[in-house]
């Protein structure tokens, strides 16, 4: 399946400048024949915004996710993209899949919050693992930090996850995470991970960019450097059938040797 990731922090507290990015990126990944385009966390509203996260927030059926399921249908793909989402007791950190017929097939709140910044503004979801069938393929969700705790995504690969998709707002000293922890992942978890980051200077952060795709080899079928950019790269399910069916791990693990963990 051909995925198109955007790596771009668009325009901080413009919603409405937001949405005209995301638009021109589902043009082109429309063009490119991708089936799925991902955003980085926070993406229709900006992450270092301050009070403007709880002035902003969206229910995850409001305004926003009509006009997304308006983007997707009008360009034939689905979009994942990374919001503020607030319901009637707290405003969460979330990430929503909408199909290019407007279903909304997944709405993830991000589990483990990243710092001062993030526990001041959001609560904590509390569902580990969120997926959707899409397109022959099991697409899960999780965002930014989440990817980084190894139970969280190895949950994933138990439920079943082929694609997991990660809208991130990963900063500066951290680039190891993209560079080498998020092929990693892949590998030990056998799936691909579409890695989604925001890029360039945000009030008191520098987004480090370094968007992937990485396989169930380790091996990255696209990666970004540090500009705005449009990755388009392809998960394909008969690679990964074949990749499980060669890599023991999940097969070998001894779950009652690790019952100390938690």
């Amino acid at each position: 399946m051909r995925t198109a990731l955007l790596q771009s922090s668009g325009r901080p507290g413009s919603v409405v400048e937001n949405f005209k990015v995301l638009d021109a990126a589902a043009a082109r990944a429309a063009a490119a024949g991708a089936a799925l385009l991902a955003t980085p966390e926070m993406f229709l509203t900006g992450y270092a915004i301050g009070a403007g996260i709880g002035r902003l927030a969206e229910p995850a059926d409001g305004d926003w996710a009509d006009a997304v399921a308006d983007i997707a249908g009008r360009h034939g793909l689905a979009i994942v993209y990374g919001y503020p989402e607030r319901t009637d007791a707290a405003v969460h950190n979330s990430a929503q899949l909408i199909s290019a017929d407007g279903t909304r097939l997944a709405n993830y709140r991000k589990t483990h919050l990243f710092g001062c910044f993030e526990r001041d503004h959001f609560a904590p979801g509390d569902r580990p693992v969120v997926q959707a069938e899409f397109n022959g393929l099991t697409v899960g969700l999780l965002i930014c930090y989440d990817v980084e705790f190894p139970e969280n995504v190895r949950a994933h690969a138990l439920a079943g996850t082929d694609l997991l998709v990660v809208p991130t707002a990963q900063m500066h000293p951290y680039q190891f995470v993209a560079e080498s922890l998020v092929p990693v992942r892949a590998f030990e978890n056998q799936m691909y991970v579409a890695y989604v980051n925001r890029v360039g200077a945000e009030g008191e952060f520098e987004f480090v960019g370094l968007t992937t795709l990485a396989g169930p080899d380790g091996i990255a079928r696209g990666r970004a450097g540090r500009a705005e950019e449009l990755v388009v790269a392809d998960a394909d399910p008969g690679f990964l059938a074949a990749s499980r069916r060669a890599n023991p791990y999940l097969r070998d693990r001894r779950p009652g040797l690790y019952r100390s963990v938690v």
